[in-house]
């Protein structure tokens, strides 16, 4: 299912403009000191994606780097627990959503 939200922004008529994010995974951990997530991912995810971190101080990024088991891998599938890198804060519970457009 994929959602919207906006993104304020001075170069655009209205000041905002819509951006399409689909559900990708749900963050089980998040080890604050090294600011790395555990995800259960629920949709394709791949490094190089951009994602979008629904949190209380809501973020964007791009995915870098994923690991399972301290390995590095590309891809992460729908039922795997991955560890990824964020540039911010998260919480167990909160939803990441892949920028669809």
């Amino acid at each position: 299912m994929n959602a919207y939200y906006y993104i304020p922004s001075s170069t655009t008529f209205s000041g905002v403009f819509w951006v399409e994010k689909q559900l990708v995974a749900k963050v089980t951990h998040f080890f604050g000191k090294i600011s790395v997530a555990v995800l259960e991912v629920s949709a394709d995810l791949k490094v190089g994606d951009k994602i979008y971190v629904e949190t209380s101080e809501p973020f964007e990024q791009e995915v870098e780097s994923i690991q399972v088991d301290k390995e590095n891998i590309q891809e992460a599938k729908p039922g795997q627990l991955i560890a990824l890198k964020l540039n911010g804060k998260a919480r167990p519970g909160d939803m990441v959503y892949k920028v669809v457009a």
